[in-house]
């Protein structure tokens, strides 16, 4: 597993692959280009809303066309797709039950299933299906505890090693940038950041590894604080900020594979969100609290 986790950063490799989750898809064309200067990354979506992601290593530049704005912001700790997995997966023992299943192929490549089934409820269970070669994720699926599919990435179509086009790793958009927003979005992180509210609620296996203050890409907008919680593997997001006039209620929802809770504290509205169960998105939401001055 060592080495699936290192091949999406130290490959060459393009190809298209698809989103799944409920009964939406998406579909997407991926580069990328290790060299002399570091990481390269495109990421264009294909379906839609037009969308580009260009990254350079923690750079990272988000095109959108339709209202014309390119958001600025450095790398976040949340992986993606091929990217799925943790520099040491040593500690993903701790949590999950690790084995291998049958090699299948997919996008025409000959691929390793892992099965990572959960030692507990609080995560769900992983499904990552590695090229045999160069250990590059072509399959990745998350599942809940009845085993059904909550969302899937997986390649088309994929050229592990082959000559990359400089070109292919260009915005498409950049000439015209004169018209365009750009909001730097590069978050002031620390760990300390929000250190005025208390976490009573400690998840096993989900450590804090990013703290940051966000500014809002609309004018006047709140200022939030961002927490970031992981077991290496899966990820929770934490969101504060004041309501100022605003009303909210605590409230429990689903967007696509991600669950949702939210709850009111004070002046403050909480968004705990993430690929998780929502009880265990509730228990660390239901366990913060302002530290008393």
């Amino acid at each position: 597993m060592q080495k699936m986790a290192t091949a999406a950063q130290k490959l060459n490799y393009t190809g298209t692959f698809t989103y799944q989750s409920g009964g939406s898809s998406e579909t997407s064309r991926i580069t990328h280009l290790v060299d002399a200067g570091g990481e390269h990354e495109k990421l264009e979506v294909l379906d839609g809303s037009p969308r580009e992601v260009v990254r350079n290593n923690d750079e990272v530049r988000c095109f959108l066309p339709e209202d014309k704005l390119v958001i600025v912001e450095k790398r976040g700790q949340i992986k993606a797709f091929p990217a799925l997995l943790p520099a040491s997966v040593s500690s993903l023992n701790d949590h999950y039950l690790i084995r291998k299943g049958d090699v299948s192929r997919v996008a025409g490549l000959d691929s390793q299933l892992i099965v990572l089934e959960p030692k507990d409820a609080l995560r769900y269970g992983h499904h990552l299906w590695a090229e045999v070669n160069s250990g590059l994720i072509l399959k990745a699926r998350i599942v809940d505890e009845r085993s059904e599919t909550i969302e899937q990435f997986a390649f088309n179509q994929l050229q592990i090693s082959g000559p990359i086009d400089r070109e292919m790793l260009k915005p498409r958009f950049s000439k015209e940038g004169k018209a365009w927003r750009i909001h730097n979005a590069r978050a002031s992180q620390s760990l300390s950041a929000g250190n005025d509210w208390m976490f009573k609620t400690q998840l096993p296996g989900f450590r804090k590894s990013a703290g940051m203050k966000r500014q809002a890409i609309r004018a006047n907008g709140p200022e939030t604080t961002h927490f970031i919680f992981t077991d290496g593997l899966a990820s929770i997001s934490v969101f504060i900020e004041l309501l100022g006039d605003r009303t909210a209620e605590e409230t429990t929802y689903t967007v696509g594979s991600i669950n949702i809770y939210k709850r009111v504290v004070g002046k403050h509205l909480l968004t705990v969100l993430g690929e998780v169960p929502a009880t265990t998105l509730m228990l660390l939401g239901d366990g913060m609290e302002l530290k008393k001055k």
